[in-house]
């Protein structure tokens, strides 16, 4: 008699269907990315675990509407329209790249609900990084 192979999403070992909103966070963190060509806002726990993210792109902006400060503040609200119904009271931006959609993005956040403690710019600055091309002799 052969014995019963193991099924992997059995009753027995708990979890059925998704996990998705049965997280409750209290506390999180915003990543707001805002490049030239796009806008992208992630949402995390403080464990950095994503819990809801958003770009410009998959909110229906196409070609250069992408990079534009009302795309992305289409963007941040409706990455935080879902941790706000799962509970989120308290949060911490972090606003990385030189695009047009930092501050549109921001203020969409400040008027969302949610508490900010604080705001932190966190764009990679070089300290005087990779040597330059040699200069061109014509």
């Amino acid at each position: 008699m052969k014995k019963p192979i193991p099924r992997i999403g059995s009753r027995r070992n708990g979890r059925i269907g998704s996990r998705k909103n049965g997280r409750r966070i209290p506390k999180g963190v915003i990543h707001v990315q805002a490049s030239f060509n796009n806008t992208i806002v992630t949402v995390t726990d403080v464990r950095g675990r994503v819990v809801s993210w958003c770009s410009a792109g998959t909110c229906g902006f196409r070609g250069t509407r992408r990079g534009t400060p009302f795309a992305a503040q289409t963007a941040a609200t409706n990455a935080i329209r879902t941790v706000v119904d799962q509970g989120m009271q308290r949060a911490e931006v972090m606003i990385k790249g030189p695009g047009l959609g930092r501050d549109a993005a921001l203020r969409a956040i400040r008027r969302s609900g949610v508490l900010l403690s604080f705001v932190r710019d966190v764009t990679p600055m070089p300290h005087n990084g990779c040597r330059p091309p040699k200069k061109r002799r014509v």
